[in-house]
């Protein structure tokens, strides 16, 4: 039996459950009839509303100091009522998906292997300390809250690794069937602001304890969850201390393709939802994902210029603001207040537990 492609246009389709990362399962068939190709110009109204809101969000971050991925979330949230247009809909969700993309892959240029085996054995293991303990307190507090497992991945995996990026990565693995959009975009407004949160208070909390640049570098780079946070904390305690919490955190970023792999494995066999709707059928690793390693491979085996890792970092930033914008934008805002109280444990516990975590090992390993 085939499965026909969902009438994006038909009455009643709900536009706010976007195919945000191209996860609608299509039949198999002998003979498939090809899709119609959509004019560009459908893609202008969403594109434009996502740029304005984007720069919109950089304004504020230069100007105000505001990170820059929780004012596009916010602007975007607020913009929501102009996403209520269908002539909107394919344009937001284009950059959702191909923005995400795209900007993770541009990320696998700040990181190599070399980076990562320069960082140690012991700070290494107390990075694996951190990430297990933010794992263990999202998937706890998941499940005293009556959250499903999905949610406690989706949370833990966000913190241990690189923020709104791998929340965005992990999400593509999930899949909306297990996680409403609410539910993700409320994770996305909280990393950011607890990101945020991170960058203004651990710098002060590393100096009254005394820690020396090595401790300090590494408290932030494995306990705040934004790259540009993580790096700029560092370097608010020293360039010593900035240039080790940099070290810490690419480490972390380089460990999004294996957590993807381990993820869309994990919740194939452990969510019912999934067996019942997709036959037992494993997840593929995400293509985005291989072009990701590509990348840090290509990065590890030839010297690129400084320039074009800046300049690759720039649009990658860029092109996450954007995709989390029009995330937040095709997001229904009623039922994100309707999420309750519980449905923000789930980060807030990983972010103790991983601060928790990397004071103790910073205070007694290093």
């Amino acid at each position: 039996m085939t499965r026909r492609r969902p009438d994006f246009d038909a009455p009643g389709f709900d536009a706010h459950a976007g195919d945000l990362f191209g996860e609608i399962a299509l039949a198999e068939s002998t003979a498939p009839a090809p899709a119609a190709r959509r004019p560009l110009s459908q893609l202008v109204p969403g594109l434009a509303l996502s740029a304005i809101a984007g720069a919109a969000a950089g304004w504020l971050s230069q100007n105000y100091g505001v990170p820059i991925i929780l004012a596009g979330l916010l602007l975007g949230l607020a913009l929501n009522f102009a996403a209520a247009d269908p002539r909107s809909h394919q344009g937001l969700d284009w950059v959702s998906r191909h923005g995400l993309r795209a900007g993770i892959v541009l990320l696998g240029l700040q990181v190599t292997v070399m980076q990562v085996g320069a960082m140690g054995v012991v700070p290494f293991v107390g990075l694996g300390l951190v990430m297990t303990a933010a794992f263990a307190a999202a998937m706890l507090a998941a499940r005293l809250t009556g959250q499903s497992p999905a949610v406690g991945l989706l949370a833990g995996g966000a913190t241990a690794i690189c923020g709104a990026s791998a929340a965005l990565a992990l999400y593509g693995v999930i899949g909306r069937e297990r996680i409403e959009q609410a539910q993700f975009t409320l994770t996305l407004v909280i990393l950011a602001a607890a990101s945020a949160i991170a960058l203004i208070t651990y710098p002060p909390l590393a100096r009254m304890l005394a820690f020396s640049d090595a401790q300090a570098g590494f408290l932030v780079g494995a306990s705040v969850h934004d790259v540009a946070q993580a790096i700029g904390a560092g370097f608010a305690v020293s360039d010593l201390a900035g240039a080790q919490a940099t070290v810490v955190k690419l480490t972390r970023v380089a460990l999004l393709a294996p957590l993807v792999t381990l993820a869309a494995l994990w919740i194939a066999r452990a969510d019912p939802v999934a067996k019942s709707a997709n036959a037992a059928r494993v997840p593929m690793l995400p293509g985005f994902i291989l072009a990701f390693l590509a990348m840090v491979g290509l990065n590890s085996l030839v010297s690129l210029p400084p320039t074009i890792a800046a300049h690759a970092l720039t649009a990658s930033k860029a092109l996450l603001l954007l995709a989390v914008t029009a995330t937040a934008m095709r997001t229904r805002t009623d039922l994100l207040l309707g999420l309750g109280w519980r449905a923000v444990l789930p980060v807030l516990a990983a972010t103790l537990a991983s601060l928790g975590t990397a004071l103790a090992f910073a205070q007694a390993m290093l």
